[in-house]
């Protein structure tokens, strides 16, 4: 490339890389407040809430380059048209196409990181974002270790803990068991442990009471007692494996496999293949908005204003591209023969660009003034 080229996509990718930053820290808070609410909230530790939220960054990551792309090239345009530069290089010969240049490999470049990012490392994260949340789930510390709060670990059981000592001691503990129909059992202890052993985990509950109540003959009996073991391990059993998500299956899989995963998911055929072309399509979308937000403001002409209205436009056409592709998201899912439709929003975005960069090669021709009639000279 030349210098030229090669201190324009300098320039593009410095711009790339902050404004990609700004727009992953939005996105990032935005879900990490969610995911703190949940995780904390279900005794969860801070190590867990860090690591939901690594795995969540991928996705994050994908979404946001193609506005990182646009605005980079947007800024970046604007930038050297303020500063004359474009101007200069215009004026010794280069047109619009061959100033699109670096722009296009810029474009390329983030189309390759958006693609890593689809096929790679968001189903895998996803996957093993699935497999934690399957995994911490059944976790006792999360369903049983919470202070003043009551739980619901399994029908018909009701859980409470006053405080929870750093030694991992359990003070003030109830627990109601109404999973029999005829009979109700309410223990109170002072002090309960968590132990583990072969059989699974048990609760330990120490100076306590065990209240009976015969639902039939109203009867209440109540046995204290110094020491006694409550095996918990039905109220901590893993759930049933959760049914895999389209996002979580590899592109290949998606393809090759369409009925199989379309049968596992219960999704329709249509809806497999989209998200299969969505992930070639998504990193399309750098390439097109990087030229739209760069052929905008080289195709307008010079104003006092500025390059607001040329920077609105572009805005305007990143925003109709998006409408083509929820047009045609729903004809796509009804039909699988359809999965072309995909692609529309890339095929517009470039002719949009083909017209602009068109244009902005015109060569500028003053309209001709019509004579005024009125002030030429009356004939003698």
């Amino acid at each position: 490339m030349q210098r030229f080229d090669r201190y324009m996509l300098s320039q593009l990718m410095v711009l790339f890389g902050f404004f990609a930053l700004v727009l992953v820290s939005v996105y990032w808070v935005n879900r990490a407040v969610v995911l703190f609410d949940r995780l904390i909230a279900d005794g969860h530790t801070a190590g867990v809430f860090l690591e939901f939220t690594a795995l969540s960054l991928p996705s994050v990551i994908a979404l946001v380059l193609p506005m990182a792309a646009f605005a980079a090239a947007v800024y970046v345009t604007h930038r050297l048209s303020g500063d004359s530069e474009l101007t200069v290089v215009r004026s010794v010969g280069y047109s619009p196409w061959r100033l699109a240049r670096p722009i296009l490999a810029f474009g390329i470049l983030i189309s390759l990181m958006g693609s890593i990012l689809a096929h790679v490392l968001v189903p895998a994260s996803l996957e093993q974002l699935r497999l934690r949340e399957q995994e911490i789930s059944s976790s006792v510390s999360a369903r049983l270790l919470r202070e003043g709060a009551f739980l619901h670990p399994a029908k018909g059981i009701t859980f409470y803990i006053r405080e929870i000592t750093e030694t991992g001691e359990l003070r003030d503990v109830l627990l109601s068991d109404r999973r029999q129909e005829k009979r109700e059992v309410i223990y109170t202890a002072d002090r309960a442990f968590l132990l583990r052993d072969d059989e699974g985990p048990k609760l330990v509950m120490l100076t306590g009471m065990a209240q009976t109540l015969e639902i039939e003959s109203q009867r209440l009996s109540t046995t204290n007692f110094s020491d006694l073991s409550y095996d918990i391990s039905a109220l901590v059993q893993p759930g049933k494996p959760k049914r895999r998500k389209l996002e979580y299956i590899p592109t290949l899989e998606l393809l090759g496999q369409t009925d199989a995963i379309a049968q596992e998911s219960k999704k329709d055929p249509g809806e497999v293949l989209q998200e299969a072309h969505e992930r070639f399509q998504l990193p399309l979308l750098s390439i097109v908005a990087a030229l739209i937000g760069f052929s905008a403001l080289i195709s307008g002409s010079y104003s006092r204003l500025g390059a607001t209205r040329q920077i609105v436009g572009a805005i305007f056409l990143l925003v109709l591209i998006k409408l083509v592709e929820s047009a045609v998201s729903d004809p796509v899912r009804g039909n699988p023969a359809l999965w072309p439709l995909v692609y529309l929003p890339s095929v517009v975005g470039l002719s949009i660009v083909w017209v602009l960069l068109m244009r902005a090669a015109r060569p500028f021709r003053p309209r001709k003034s019509k004579p005024d009639l009125s002030e030429q000279e009356a004939p003698a």
